[in-house]
């Protein structure tokens, strides 16, 4: 370990006089850049992560200095994934220089890689806010690219981050869409009814039972099969109870769609607002009379 500092903090040191002597302006960038490249690799090695960092950034201002594009937001992105390690703030940072340069030169596909990169970061902190910014913008690079399976997987992390922070109509559709999506795809067909379900708690969390039934009613004439499912069942049962403001009727209803298939935390959650809702509701009215 000690060993390898050493070696990283001599070449760090020789490459910061190869750019402070004289000499030919691109071969003493070159030179330059060669050595902080070593340097980077031997704190790599030591897991001196916040020193191999600090040096990807002096290689990617020696690489701007000749121009070479590409080799700055490689240097970029490596300096990210080393700060990952120690300061999530920092690696953001880097992936966004990152990205702007690989955006400069057309390479969309690495941009959008390094967007959802940033988008998990965010995701990671819990600044969902944020985490649905990046996630967007790295959807946007996936579809102009054609990489549509990366594009909706995006997609579907921003319509579960607005729903948690109440977007629904955002939410609903984006999982509409996908839904739509996936009815032409042989592959797809079948996760159609899981969005449609996704998109349906949605509606559900608007509190709205007029638009809940229509929405129904809609996915029905999107996919004539989903009617069939447990999927529509679960929907329609739960959006009776509310019609009839039975909060007993929707917990049945919920533990018995559960049983045969559990639901995730993202699904639990949000049903749990829906009944929160129909509780208070419940005791308005019982206050009432």
């Amino acid at each position: 370990m000690g060993d390898q500092i050493a070696r990283a903090e001599e070449f760090e040191k020789k490459a910061e006089k190869k750019l402070g002597g004289w000499g030919l302006f691109g071969s003493k960038h070159e030179d330059a850049a060669d050595l902080f490249d070593k340097a980077a690799n031997a704190y790599k090695l030591a897991k001196s992560w916040d020193q191999a960092g600090a040096v990807y950034v002096k290689l990617a201002s020696c690489h701007l200095k000749l121009d070479s594009k590409h080799e700055a937001a490689n240097a970029y992105a490596d300096a990210a994934h080393c700060y990952k390690k120690t300061n999530i703030k920092e690696s953001i940072s880097c992936l966004e220089q990152s990205v702007n340069l690989f955006l400069e030169i057309g390479r969309l596909n690495m941009s959008a890689r390094y967007y959802k990169e940033i988008a998990e970061l965010y995701e990671q902190e819990q600044n969902l806010e944020q985490a649905i910014v990046y996630y967007e913008r790295a959807a946007d690079l996936f579809q102009s690219e054609d990489v549509n399976t990366t594009a909706n997987q995006c997609r579907q992390k921003i319509a579960q981050f607005a729903s948690q922070l109440e977007q629904y109509p955002k939410a609903i559709e984006i999982y509409e869409d996908i839904a739509r999506q996936s009815l032409n795809n042989n592959l797809l067909k079948y996760g159609v009814k899981g969005h449609l379900l996704n998109a349906g708690i949605c509606q559900l969390c608007k509190g709205d039972v007029v638009a809940i039934n229509n929405a129904l009613e809609r996915y029905q004439e999107l996919d004539p099969t989903f009617s069939g499912t447990r999927e529509y069942r679960l929907l329609a049962d739960l959006a009776a109870a509310i019609d009839d403001e039975d909060v007993a009727k929707f917990t049945d209803a919920v533990k018995e769609y559960d049983s045969m298939t559990q639901l995730d935390a993202w699904k639990t959650t949000l049903l749990l607002r829906v009944k929160e809702a129909l509780k208070a509701k419940e005791l308005e009215e019982d206050d009432l009379t």
